[in-house]
């Protein structure tokens, strides 16, 4: 079997090849690193990668297959990591100017668990400064494009990440959600993306706003997804936020089906304004969850935006980070972060105090809501990906990225799990993905419902950067 082939499969369809001896990790790791070295140029989706250790780690799990002792069933499987993760032996710059690019000398629980599982780590994937945007570039390493049109942004924070599984430079990939990060990227570049309940995947250091942050995978399908979490879904003491309760197998419910599911279909959130065509692949993906066995009840979930109370957790996060620096590092930051906290440096006490206290109601709010329904459907993201280098679309008037992201932040608020799930795409090419949110610890069951609709209607992946123009 051809390196190229290998450098195209999912870890369900390599797993099954190592325990055959077909294949080898080693094979495995060498196509991921070849199709890294065919397209990261064009995409600058990793900035650090390991090719010695990479090897090494394939080396010594392709003994282990051999032997018929793998360490778990990812054993040999090639991953990335965001650099936001640390990851003993390689830099975390962070995106920042202001982070020295010294090897960490600590895995992060993530990195730990995925290299005790046998993964293979490949290297680390592009993030904005802190993670701090929903467009993916930096004054490090610059910007990641989207592999469907170079020209575009992959969206963010973690967009290395979901631009690496969406051209399979890697087959498992790490991400990080304070506010969309996962699910927008996921959602900009047709691949799946999903943000586990809060506390489920462990964290440390911890992030730059600790309660709003989750750590979750993106992949090309809902198996390799539970593989990951299957992992690094795991209890670490040196997370004080870190809960247990996870199920021993995170994908327990995957073949259950959708009959007997109640999922509200709210196209809004009753506040929202969703671009037309990304409102007509929503609406034929409830149609096609519907005819799939889910009962889907068009409803809106009853909560204001959120919008400030998010502003106001987040842009502090932003004033708590620019303080701790000396002049000239706050002069080497992204202008978009020194302005969030300029802003925050004007809200009081109770102010705060007051967005927590609404934080509060709107997560009673959608967990009463999900005593009635199951799960709750709405776009991804309102519009499509827009020119790289820009918080917002040029043109459109808003002020922050949030203003064009509504529906993924009120979850980071309530902590629950949700996930991007793609469904097709626009007439210029570009994809659309729609959003499944559950209550808190309903993580399989948001899951089972992304794993039928995908099963049912398998996404299509881009070949090579920009596939529509000549090579």
């Amino acid at each position: 079997m051809s390196e190229s082939d290998l450098g195209l499969m999912d870890a369900t369809r390599l797993e099954s090849l190592f325990r055959s001896r077909e294949a080898s990790p080693l094979e495995a790791t060498r196509a991921a690193l070849e199709r890294i070295e065919r397209f990261n140029d064009k995409v600058n989706a990793y900035v650090h990668v390991d090719h010695e250790g990479a090897e090494a780690a394939a080396k010594a799990s392709a003994r282990r297959w051999g032997q018929g002792t793998p360490l778990s069933p990812i054993d040999g499987m090639p991953v990335s990591l965001k650099d936001l993760t640390e990851v003993a032996g390689m830099p975390c710059r962070e995106g920042s100017l202001t982070v020295p690019d010294t090897p960490c000398d600590n895995d992060a629980p993530p990195a730990r668990m995925l290299r005790e599982a046998g993964a293979v780590i490949l290297g680390k994937t592009n993030t904005p400064e802190f993670g701090w945007k929903a467009v993916t570039d930096n004054r490090v390493f610059g910007a990641t494009t989207n592999p469907w049109d170079t020209r575009l942004t992959p969206g963010g924070s973690s967009g290395g990440a979901a631009v690496a599984a969406a051209l399979n430079l890697g087959v498992l990939h790490q991400g990080g959600d304070s506010g969309g990060s996962i699910r927008i990227p996921a959602a900009f570049t047709g691949v799946f993306g999903f943000k586990p309940t809060f506390g489920w995947t462990p964290q440390w250091p911890p992030a730059k706003e600790p309660t709003l942050s989750h750590l979750g995978p993106l992949t090309r399908n809902v198996r390799d997804a539970v593989s990951m979490l299957n992992v690094m879904g795991r209890y670490d003491y040196r997370d004080p936020y870190a809960t247990r309760g996870q199920p021993d197998d995170w994908g327990e419910d995957l073949d259950k089906g959708l009959r007997g599911l109640r999922i509200a279909y709210s196209p809004t959130l009753g506040y929202a304004r969703v671009d037309r065509q990304i409102a007509d692949r929503v609406a034929e993906a409830a149609r096609k969850l519907e005819d799939l066995g889910a009962e889907i009840v068009e409803i809106h979930p009853g909560f204001a935006s959120p919008l400030d109370v998010f502003k106001k957790l987040w842009f502090t996060a932003s004033l708590e980070q620019w303080s701790r620096l000396d002049e000239h590092q706050r002069e080497r930051l992204d202008p978009g972060l020194v302005a969030n906290a300029r802003e925050a440096q004007d809200w009081t006490a109770v102010e705060l105090f007051r967005a927590l206290a609404e934080r509060a109601l709107l997560t009673q709010r959608l967990e009463h809501f999900n005593q009635e329904y199951h799960l709750l459907m709405t776009p991804a993201v309102p519009i499509s990906p827009f020119e790289i280098n820009q918080q917002v679309p040029p043109g459109s008037g808003m002020k922050d990225w949030e203003d064009w992201a509504p529906f993924s932040y009120p979850f980071n608020l309530s902590q629950q799990p949700a996930a991007s799930v793609p469904c097709g795409f626009t007439d210029a090419g570009l994809p659309v993905g729609f959003q499944l949110a559950g209550g808190k610890f309903d993580d399989c069951r948001v899951l089972r419902a992304c794993h039928a609709f995908m099963a049912a209607h398998p996404p299509r992946f881009p070949t090579v950067p920009d596939p529509s123009q000549p090579a």
